[in-house]
């Protein structure tokens, strides 16, 4: 499928990518280990560590548990109630809050479970003063619920409208009552994917920063990742920084082998093909359309906040903010840079592993390293990677000046296995289609490229660059480990005006900042659905 002069260039391209994330996550981690050489603040194992392990721990299971058990009752609804003129809204609002950067979510949440938000204004008609606080272990779980409950929903759906009709009709002519196709149709279907689900979830909650930065509260309620950044901006003790980052990549280490280890789902029975029809749907109506409209209603409500509160700021002067103008420049910049070079590291990537063949081990050894390090971020996350880049910098001047290269690099790293799992199968669907009838006409090299490699992979490049862009700017990650006067993008101003007390400021941002980000992930989520539901 390829000549020897791509098959060299393909090999060159993959062994230097290889080579540039070994070396940038190589940096970050020699630097995390010297610094930690001579450091004063404490082993693995002291009382502090462990209380903050053991809440990030809490916090992610919990918020595991509560997002899977509420979107299994969810899915199943929407599965039965396949008629109604509702539903492709109500399956596609589920995909708003994955294209939404968290701390505009977090905005929307506190306009509506706040103090003076929609809930508690609610309840204080009915003559209670304020009994809910999103402040704390409970802000934390509203919140990724939030994020994870539609993730977790679209999930489940996916695997439930993937049972044959025949399932359905036989049922019917048995007679089984609702739970009784429940249980031997429905649960093994769920039971097949909940490991997978809740292994993704975990792992997702287990490394969040933004939510439980701004919703956390305090002390009592701090994750790994936030107090990486307490030691780093506000006490300056690297070497407590060093200890919490080793800590953190032991937890995300044993997290990812667990997920390896979690049951995979089972394999989709045989169907003739037939329209699936479910004979349980009249009489479950009401329960299920109760259900579906609380989903909705917990899933919009902040969405909507966050664009009234949005429109009930001054515009006008926020538009002719100079602080707003160069965010907003910075935070393009950087993202269309990110975007650009996790396509440029994506696609050796997955070209490499299609070289394998007989007498290719190098090849094979290359094509595993390319796809085992294209998720490094996930072990070794954002903010870890970023303070070992701040360590070493800081003794180089101002780490202003370095921080959009570094933060440009750790945002394609974090964009990369997304990248990947939308490029991947659709270029070996066209490789399929496409290489040996290239090569044996001799379209080989950039006339390859130009007439019918980008043609082709025209939809899912723009598709992986617009998501890529989509994660970096919505980012606050690794901007916050640099954030400084000179180097200011939306989410840290944003940020900033939450933290200052300027809340109309604050709803501004956070609406300009959430229409970017929908504006550039709800194409890429609709086109590329069903593949991304498929490799889930």
């Amino acid at each position: 499928m390829y000549t020897s002069s791509e098959r060299a260039a393909i090999t060159w391209a993959g062994g230097a990518v290889l080579g540039f994330i070994l070396l940038f996550a190589g940096v970050s981690t020699a630097v995390l280990l010297l610094s930690a050489e001579g450091g004063t603040s404490g082993t693995l194992f002291d009382s502090y560590l462990v209380r903050i392990a053991r809440f990030t721990l809490l916090q992610a299971g919990l918020s595991t548990a509560l997002s899977v058990g509420l979107a299994i009752p969810v899915a199943s609804a929407l599965a039965r109630q396949r008629t109604f003129a509702a539903r492709i809204w109500i399956v596609r609002l589920s995909a708003l809050p994955l294209g939404l950067p968290a701390l505009v979510a977090v905005l929307g949440i506190i306009e509506v479970w706040g103090r003076k938000g929609v809930v508690n204004d609610t309840l204080r008609l009915l003559g209670l003063d304020n009994p809910v606080s999103i402040y704390g272990l409970a802000g934390i779980l509203v919140a990724h619920v939030f994020f994870n409950l539609p993730l977790a929903t679209r999930l489940l759906l996916a695997g439930l409208e993937r049972i044959p009709a025949e399932y359905w009709l036989t049922s019917a002519n048995l007679g089984m009552r609702p739970a009784a196709a429940f249980r031997l149709i429905e649960w093994p279907v769920i039971r097949g994917l909940l490991p997978g689900i809740a292994g993704l979830i975990l792992m997702l909650c287990a490394t969040s920063f933004t939510i439980v930065l701004t919703l956390g509260g305090g002390p009592a309620a701090t994750t790994i990742e936030v107090a990486i950044y307490q030691a780093l901006r506000f006490d300056f003790d690297p070497p407590r920084a060093v200890m919490l980052s080793a800590l953190q990549i032991t937890i995300t280490g044993a997290l990812l082998a667990l997920m390896r280890m979690l049951g995979t789902p089972t394999e989709d029975a045989p169907t003739t093909g037939r329209a699936v029809r479910r004979f349980d749907s009249k009489r479950r109506r009401i329960a299920d359309g109760i259900v579906i409209a609380v989903f909705a209603l917990f899933t919009i409500t902040p969405l909507l906040a966050v664009v009234y509160s949005g429109l009930s700021a001054d515009l006008a002067r926020l538009a002719t903010d100079p602080a707003l103008h160069r965010a907003l420049l910075t935070s393009l910049a950087i993202s269309v840079a990110s975007a650009a070079l996790s396509l440029a590291i994506a696609l050796p990537t997955v070209a490499t592993p299609q070289l394998v063949g007989p007498g290719a081990r190098g090849t094979r050894y290359l094509g595993v390293g390319l796809q085992a390090t294209s998720s490094l971020i996930l072990l070794v996350p954002p903010v870890v990677v970023a303070t070992g880049w701040f360590l070493m910098l800081r003794h180089f001047g101002a780490t202003g000046r370095f921080a959009p290269c570094v933060v440009v690099v750790v945002n394609a790293l974090m964009a990369l296995p997304f990248v990947v799992r939308v490029l991947g199968p659709a270029y070996r669907t066209h490789l399929a289609r496409t290489g040996r009838l290239s090569v044996s006409l001799g379209v080989t090299g950039w006339h390859r490229i130009r007439w019918v490699d980008l043609p082709a992979l025209k939809r899912p490049l723009m598709t992986a660059f617009a998501f890529a862009m989509a994660l970096s700017l919505g980012d606050l990650s690794a901007v916050a480990i640099f954030g400084a006067d000179g180097f200011v993008t939306l989410p840290w101003l944003l940020f900033s005006r939450m933290g200052s007390y300027r809340t109309e400021d604050a709803a501004g941002i956070a609406l300009l900042l959430g229409v970017l980000c929908l504006l550039l992930t709800l194409p890429s989520t609709a086109a590329d659905k069903n593949q991304r539901e498929e490799n889930a």
